[in-house]
């Protein structure tokens, strides 16, 4: 199983940790994703956003300043917007990061969480549904064709164009990332594409019958699903102690649920909610590195997934206190996963060479 981590790059004032601006953040973050890489895991992803509290807004870029600074960890959008961007375009830079990280670009295809872009971009949020499936539809086309020919209701045909460059890999890995609506993990098995779950409230065991609705899925459109790829991406945070761990993240991760909370009617989070989901029911990966270990390996019994992907980095959280919390990740918490799971670290090349 690949272990990994993601985040969208949180930037704001917090009221324990002080204020983080977008130059700040984005120098940290390529420092994060250096050390993520030094420290033995298998993958990056960043979240592509258009809100004043996040700095990624284009995540190739930041992605791509990361592959010259890395040399094996898998460097992927988490994720890209597709119902927004032009599939021209996020081919042609995605393909331009594998050229330059050698082979170690992918993308997470999305509907996206929010609704900034639609408007940002001139689309109408109406069309939500038919946007992604329509660009989607492209996005695989250009994936699998140098030279394509297509036709849609959002966009201008295309006849017979070459699109480049083409990636270093034989195939541009896409998954689609989804947050728990069964339409879109049908979705996803039916195109015979890698699926990457959210999962960041409730009881995980819940979401485990959508894997299963995405194998009988593909299944059903003729895939072997023995061949298709699972991802769970939740929230966590890893410390030298569990109460270190639980008291570093708590504030930082309150803040900003609480925040999308206030835009979409949720109630606020308090401590005791916060304690019970680090339970081993629960749905954060808060601890030790033994008890964050457990934790995914037991995910893993449930869900048999191929890749797990930790957000540590939610809110506004001192630099040097994610550093450690990433070599905690990649020096304490994935060897005793690995030796659990009976796995070895991939390098870059072995993990593209699985795809």
């Amino acid at each position: 199983m690949e272990l990994g981590l993601y985040t969208f790059g949180d930037v704001g004032t917090s009221a324990a940790n002080g204020t983080i601006g977008w130059h700040e953040r984005l120098r940290n973050l390529i420092e994060e994703i250096e050390l993520a890489d030094q420290v033995g895991l298998d993958v990056f992803g960043l979240g592509e956003h258009h809100r004043p509290d996040y700095a990624v807004s284009a995540p190739a870029v930041v992605l791509a300043a990361a592959a010259a600074r890395t040399k094996s960890i898998r460097l992927t959008s988490a994720v890209t917007v597709l119902s927004s961007d032009d599939p021209v375009r996020v081919f042609q830079q995605f393909a331009t990061l594998d050229q330059l990280s050698g082979g170690r670009a992918e993308l997470m295809a999305g509907r996206g969480s929010f609704i900034e872009s639609f408007p940002l971009f001139g689309y109408n949020l109406e069309d939500y549904d038919d946007l992604f499936t329509e660009k989607l539809d492209l996005l695989l086309a250009l994936r699998d064709s140098e030279r394509v020919t297509w036709q849609g209701q959002h966009r201008a045909p295309i006849n017979g164009l070459g699109v480049y460059p083409r990636p270093y890999q034989d195939k541009l890995p896409i998954w689609i990332a989804v947050g728990g609506t069964p339409n879109s993990v049908a979705r996803a098995g039916a195109f015979g594409l890698p699926l990457a779950l959210a999962i960041i409230g409730g009881e995980p065991a819940r979401f485990a019958p959508l894997f299963e609705l995405y194998r009988e899925a593909a299944r059903r459109a003729g895939h072997d699903p023995a061949k298709l790829a699972t991802s769970i991406n939740v929230h966590g945070f890893v410390g030298e102690t569990t109460q270190q761990a639980a008291d570093d993240f708590y504030l930082p991760q309150a803040e900003v649920m609480n925040r999308i909370g206030r835009e979409r009617g949720w109630g606020p989070t308090n401590r005791a909610h916060y304690d019970a989901s680090r339970s081993p029911r629960g749905a954060l990966f808060v601890g030790d590195p033994e008890t964050v270990a457990e934790k995914i390996v037991a995910q893993h019994k449930l869900f048999k997934n191929d890749r797990f992907l930790l957000q540590m980095a939610i809110g506004i959280l001192p630099h040097d206190k994610m550093l450690k919390a990433i070599e905690l990740y990649g020096t304490k918490v994935a060897p005793l996963v690995r030796k659990e799971l009976g796995v070895a670290a991939k390098t870059g090349t072995e993990a593209a060479a699985a795809k």
